[in-house]
């Protein structure tokens, strides 16, 4: 008989590779097969000695196993998130709201007081004091100090935009035109609810396998594969046909998947389906705001800009230093600034309408999405990309034109909002402005023993 080998010890210390660790749980598999009222710890004592690996780290295995039905593996490299990853866009204009609601309370907001509300919002995700300042930041809000009290505001560009955003829509709904929401969306393979019912009284699945009953629901072991999805919907529900969805094939933002070419493909397709004289809104996502052409701007070589002025029929009949030539730019921009969707839609009478910059409260659609997606949450136990799509068809048609009409008045509810937000900032800051001016100018003995309630 031959000799056996013994087990090689493995150092102290040393992690395990994803290898051991499933050689640990296939052990302690057979060997609760063999005898199901085998005990965890004559499992890792046995495992121990057969594989040569500590007790704790077999136990630590074992005990992961039951809980996740599934072993990490500690060789993968982890990529570290940021703060932004865990903010999807529905949450930051959340905190967008936050922000907007001491407006409408008439106080100032600061970044104390916004932190507060946001770790007392159970549906927003932690965040540092620091990392909520970067995040605001990348939100387009600035800290100004426009008055005594240094109060947090948006950028005027992002406040005009949306100024002239509100006033179109209204325009366009005034002529009873037709209006279109679209936007991408995604979802993934391993999409589940947060929360589910849980049998206490198991405690591990040899007291399920004792009692003829489960270990409860199966968690997924990460988010899987994903699906990119983009349609288009109006009061009358989604467009019939208007549905795009493929698999993708990375893992990080899903706006890295569309590009302008395959949005430009499905809008050709999608525009003949559509009212005349409609109206498509849609955000300001790269892809959807293709220049037809690229017009010289600073960084622009000088032979570069004076062959497109001549180009636009322009005459160079003299020595022109760089400056002088972009002011003659500048006077043809808005002839040829112009979008290729916008091309696109105006050639079929159409008309494109872009939401202002992190306003996704304002476009329907997305009160359609999360509606699929909870759909897609509360019925998905596979975890199989093939059985979330067929969740997700289920869910779109779910989505009638009643649910639609009822998005589209609680998204005027949010435009109303909006309209007044913008009057209520202005009258605040100007009644600090002039409580600041009036504390200045009074040179009255009063006033220099009346105390600062800052």
């Amino acid at each position: 008989m031959a000799n056996v080998s013994p087990s090689t010890k493995n150092p102290m210390g040393k992690p395990i590779s994803s290898g051991q660790r499933i050689m640990i749980v296939n052990s302690y598999k057979m060997e609760l097969k063999k005898n199901p009222n085998l005990t965890v710890r004559e499992a890792r004592i046995y495992i121990s000695k057969q594989l040569g690996i500590g007790q704790r780290t077999v136990s630590n295995v074992i005990s992961e196993y039951n809980s996740n039905k599934t072993v990490t593996s500690p060789c993968k490299t982890r990529i570290r998130t940021s703060f932004k990853d865990k903010f999807d866009d529905l949450q930051m204009n959340t905190v967008r709201f936050h922000v907007h609601s001491f407006w409408f309370n008439k106080t100032i907001p600061t970044l104390d007081k916004i932190l507060q509300v946001i770790k007392d919002d159970d549906t927003l995700p932690d965040i540092s004091r620091m990392n909520l300042h970067r995040l605001l930041k990348s939100m387009d809000f600035v800290y100004t100090k426009r008055n005594r009290n240094s109060a947090l505001i948006e950028k005027d560009e992002i406040v005009l935009w949306r100024r002239r955003y509100l006033q179109n829509i209204r325009k366009y709904r005034e002529e009873g035109r037709h209006l279109y929401y679209l936007d991408e969306t995604w979802v993934n393979a391993g999409d589940c609810t947060s929360k589910t019912w849980v049998d206490k009284t198991i405690k591990s699945p040899h007291d399920a396998f004792l009692q003829g009953l489960t270990t409860g629901s199966q968690n997924p072991s990460g988010k899987g594969k994903r699906l990119i999805v983009l349609h288009i919907g109006s009061e009358d529900g989604f467009v019939p046909g208007g549905l795009l969805c493929f698999e993708s094939k990375k893992t990080t933002d899903y706006h890295e998947e569309m590009n302008d070419d395959t949005f430009y493909d499905w809008m050709k397709n999608i525009i003949p389906r559509l009212k005349e004289n409609c109206v498509i809104i849609m955000d300001n996502a790269p892809y959807h705001s293709v220049k037809k052409e690229k017009i010289p701007n600073t960084t622009t070589k000088k032979a570069d800009i004076i062959k497109w002025l001549q180009e636009k029929g322009e005459v160079i009949d003299r020595p022109m230093v760089i400056p002088e030539l972009l002011d003659i730019v500048k006077t043809l921009r808005p002839q040829y600034d112009k979008y290729l969707i916008d091309d696109l839609a105006e050639t079929h009478n159409r008309t494109i309408l872009r939401l202002p910059p992190y306003h996704c409260e304002l476009n329907p659609i997305e009160l359609a999405w999360a509606n699929v997606k909870d759909h897609v949450k509360k019925n998905n136990t596979s975890y199989k990309l093939s059985d979330v799509k067929r969740l997700l068809l289920e869910g779109i048609e779910r989505v009638d034109e009643n649910m639609w009409k009822n998005f589209i008045r609680h998204t005027m509810t949010e435009e109303e909002k909006f309209y007044k937000i913008d009057f209520i900032v202005d009258d605040l800051l100007s009644a600090e402005t002039e409580s600041l001016t009036m504390m200045v100018g009074d040179t009255s003995s009063e006033s220099e023993f009346s105390s600062d309630d800052e």
